[in-house]
Parts: C-alpha cells; structure tokens; sequence
C-alpha cells in the first residue's frame, strides 16, 4: 500500500511542486531540540524556514 501511496504522488507535476522540509527547534518546556516535519510547496521553502 505504501507503494501505491507514493505512486499517486508522483503523478502529473502536483509531487514535483512539493518539498518535504525538516527543522529543528528549541523546545520551550524542556530546552532540547525537536524536529518539526512538514510539506511545503517549492515557493514557500524560504518562508517556512524564517
């Protein structure tokens, strides 16, 4: 199924318009850094990460 999940992204130019973006941030209950994952399309990279 996960096969098939991936597939349907990749069809037409709509998976190609999408970037998945990794950050890291501070927590601000315990102070460590956690990562926040999410999809973004490719014009919006820039202002996700400010």
């Amino acid at each position: 199924m996960a096969k098939k999940a991936v597939a349907t992204l990749q069809t037409g130019n709509s998976g190609r318009a999408h970037s998945k973006c990794i950050k890291m941030v501070k927590s601000p209950k315990t102070g460590a850094y956690i990562f926040q994952e999410e999809i973004v399309l490719n014009d919006k990279v820039n202002e996700y990460f400010k």
